[in-house]
C-alpha cells in the first residue's frame, strides 16, 4: 500500500511540473521547437562546403583563438574572482589546440575535416567547447578560424560519493591541462567500498606533438597494489590509415563476492595483462571506415585465500590465456550535434551510424597458456532518429571462450536507449538493458543494485545467471546559472529491475525490484573535472525490512 502511495504522489507531482513548464507561463520559457545545431556560423560572404571543396580551393591561414575560462569582455564576468580565475589558470597553448587537427595550411579544403577537428577537440576534457569555420576566401585560398574556451583544470581537495549505501571519498591532487599542454597529472588518495589507495598517474595523449598517447600510474592499495603502462597510436580519425601499441598492467587486490549487499567470501587475485598489436586501414570511403588490427595479447589471473577471511568455497581455478588475434572494425559517419541531452548546455555529438567490431583469438600451449582456447568477442551499435525531436541508440556484445569441447565465459549484452527531446529544457530518457551468461568464470558475477543503475537498494544487492535494468527518467534543464558557475537540472525517475538463475554464493533472486525518485543535476559550466554532479533521492518499492526506506546517493559522472 506504501508503495503504491508513493508511486501515485510522484505521477501526480510529475503531471503537474509537466503541465507548468508545458504552458506559456511556465517556470521556465516554454520552446516549441528543437534548435538544429550545425557548424559554426560562417561570414555570409563564405561559400558551402560544396563550393568550397568542388573548387579545389586550398586552406591559407589558419587563426586559432584560445580563449581562457572567462571572457571579461563581457560585463556580467568583469568580476575580482573571475579575474583573478583567468590569472591563476594557465591557457591551453596554442600548439596544444594545432596538433589535434586534421588540416593544415596548402591542404585541400575539405569540410568533414574541419567538423571531426571540432569533435575531437571538444572530446578534451580540459575544453568546454571547439567551433572551426572558414572565415575568408582571397586568392583560390580559405582562412580558417578555431576557437575553443578553456575551463578550470586543477581540482585540489576533498571529494564525496555517496551509492547503495556506501560512501567514497578521496583527497586528490589532479591537474587535467598541465602546463596548458593537455596532459594529466593526478595524486590521489582514495577510500571506497573496496579499497583504500594512493595512487599517482601521469597521461600525455599527444607525446611530443604527435599522435601516440603515453600513459604510466602506480597505484599502493591496502588489499595490494597495481601499475600501469601504455603507448598507443590510435586510429584518431576516420581516415586515419595505421594504429599500433603496447600496454602493460598488474593488479594484485582481493575480490569480494556479494549477496544482499553484503560480502559472502573474498579471495586473492593476481592480475598481470600486456598487449601489442598494430592495426591498417584504407581510410574514409564514400561514408565508412573500415579498420584491421591483428596482436598478441598476454592474460594471467591467479587465485589464492585471504588469509582470516570466512571460508571459501568456491575459489576461482587459475587461468593464463595467451593469444594471437584478428579483429575488424567497421564505423559509419553519421555525427550529430545535440544540446542539453546527456549534459547541461553543452555541446555533444552523437553518431547514429553503424559500429560493427569482431575480434577472434586463439590462446597457445606452445605459447605458454596453461589451455587450448578460442577467444571471441564481438559487438554491434547503431542509431536512429525519428523527425526533430526522437532518437532511438541500441547496442548488443557477445564475448566467450570456447575450450576443451564446452563453451565458458559466455556474456550477451544488449541495451536500447530512447530520448525524446520535446523541447530545448526538457527530454524524457528510457533505457533498457539485458545480460545473460553461461559457464561465467568464478571470479565474475553479474550484480544488481545501487552502484548498477537500481538507485533505490544496496549495492551489489542481487547475483545471478542473467538480469536486466529498466529506467525512465524525466529530465529538466534550466536557466538557472548560479554565479555564472553552474548550469542546474533536475530528474524524476523510476528504475525496475531483476535477477534469474542460479546464485551458487548465496540466495536466491527475489522477483522484480523497483524504485521511485527524484534528483539535481549541477553541471560543472567551467570546470572540466566530471561533468555533472548527481544528487539523488530514491525510494524502494519492495524488498524486506533489511532494505532502507530510502536511498541517499551523490556521484559525478560524466552524463545528466
Amino acid at each position: 500500500m506504501h508503495s503504491i502511495l508513493r508511486f501515485a504522489v510522484l505521477v501526480f507531482t510529475f503531471a503537474f511540473i509537466n503541465d507548468v513548464l508545458a504552458s506559456d507561463q511556465g517556470l521556465l520559457p516554454g520552446i516549441t521547437e528543437k534548435a538544429h545545431y550545425k557548424q559554426a556560423q560562417r561570414p555570409a560572404d563564405v561559400p558551402d562546403d560544396a563550393y568550397l571543396e568542388g573548387s579545389r580551393l586550398r586552406i591559407g591561414t589558419i587563426q586559432i583563438r584560445a580563449e581562457n575560462i572567462f571572457n571579461t569582455n563581457k560585463s556580467e564576468n568583469d568580476t575580482k574572482l573571475f579575474r583573478l580565475g583567468n590569472r591563476l589558470h594557465i591557457k591551453t597553448r596554442e600548439e596544444t589546440i594545432s596538433k589535434q587537427l586534421l588540416f593544415k595550411s596548402g591542404d585541400y579544403y575539405n569540410g568533414r575535416e574541419l567538423a571531426e577537428s571540432e569533435r575531437l577537440l571538444r572530446n578534451r576534457n580540459y575544453l568546454f567547447d571547439a567551433r572551426i569555420r572558414p572565415v575568408r576566401v582571397h586568392q583560390g585560398k580559405v582562412d580558417i578560424e578555431v576557437s575553443t574556451q578553456d575551463v578550470w583544470t586543477f581540482k585540489p581537495g576533498i571529494s564525496l560519493s555517496r551509492s547503495g549505501g556506501k560512501n567514497t571519498s578521496a583527497f586528490e591532487l589532479e591537474e587535467i591541462n598541465l602546463l596548458g599542454l593537455g596532459s594529466l597529472l593526478r595524486l590521489s588518495n582514495k577510500t571506497s567500498v573496496d579499497r583504500d589507495s594512493l595512487s599517482i598517474a601521469f597521461r600525455d595523449p599527444n607525446l611530443g606533438s604527435s599522435w601516440w598517447d603515453f600513459s604510466i600510474g602506480y597505484s599502493d592499495n591496502s588489499d595490494g597494489n597495481s601499475n600501469a603502462f601504455g603507448l598507443d597510436h590510435p586510429f584518431y580519425s576516420l581516415d586515419t590509415r595505421q594504429a599500433g601499441g603496447v600496454s602493460w598492467s598488474e593488479f594484485n587486490r582481493i575480490n569480494s563476492r556479494y549477496d544482499l549487499g553484503i560480502i559472502t567470501e573474498q579471495f586473492f587475485i593476481k592480475e598481470k595483462d600486456a598487449q601489442v598489436f598494430y592495426g591498417w586501414s584504407s581510410g574514409y570511403e564514400d561514408g565508412w571506415t573500415n579498420r584491421y588490427r591483428a596482436g598478441l595479447t598476454y592474460d594471467q589471473r591467479e587465485f589464492s585465500p585471504v588469509e582470516g577471511s570466512r571460508g571459501t568455497i568456491n575459489l576461482p581455478e587459475d587461468r593464463k590465456l595467451v593469444y594471437p588475434w584478428l579483429s575488424y572494425e567497421r564505423l559509419q559517419d553519421d555525427f550529430r550535434k545535440d544540446h542539453n541531452r546527456n549534459q547541461i548546455n553543452r555541446t555533444e555529438d552523437i553518431n547514429l551510424g553503424w559500429r560493427m567490431t569482431a575480434l577472434l583469438g586463439l590462446s597457445l600451449k606452445d605459447l605458454g597458456a596453461d589451455r587450448q582456447s578460442v577467444i571471441y568477442k564481438s559487438s554491434i551499435r547503431k542509431g536512429a532518429q525519428f523527425g526533430d525531436y526522437k532518437t532511438l541508440l541500441w547496442s548488443t556484445s557477445l564475448s566467450g571462450r570456447y575450450e576443451e569441447s564446452d563453451w565458458e565465459d559466455i556474456l550477451l549484452s544488449a541495451q536500447i536507449q530512447y530520448h525524446f527531446h520535446y523541447s530545448q529544457q526538457r527530454l524524457l530518457y528510457f533505457a533498457l538493458g539485458a545480460n545473460t551468461s553461461e559457464n561465467l568464470d568464478a571470479d565474475s558475477q553479474l550484480l544488481l543494485g545501487g552502484d548498477s543503475g537500481l538507485r533505490g537498494y544496496p549495492l551489489r544487492f542481487q547475483a545471478g545467471e542473467s538480469r536486466w535494468l529498466a529506467t525512465v527518467e524525466q529530465r529538466f534543464f534550466t536557466h538557472w546559472y548560479p554565479f555564472r558557475l553552474f548550469n542546474v537540472g533536475a530528474a524524476l525517475f523510476a528504475d525496475a529491475g531483476e535477477v534469474s538463475g542460479d546464485n551458487v554464493n548465496g540466495s536466491h533472486p527475489v522477483g522484480i525490484l523497483k524504485d521511485i525518485g527524484f534528483g539535481i543535476r549541477i553541471g560543472n559550466a567551467r570546470s572540466g573535472l566530471g561533468s555533472v554532479v548527481h544528487f539523488d533521492f530514491a525510494f524502494p518499492l519492495d524488498g524486506d525490512g533489511a532494505v532502507d526506506d530510502f536511498q541517499f546517493l551523490i556521484k559525478t559522472k560524466n552524463s545528466f
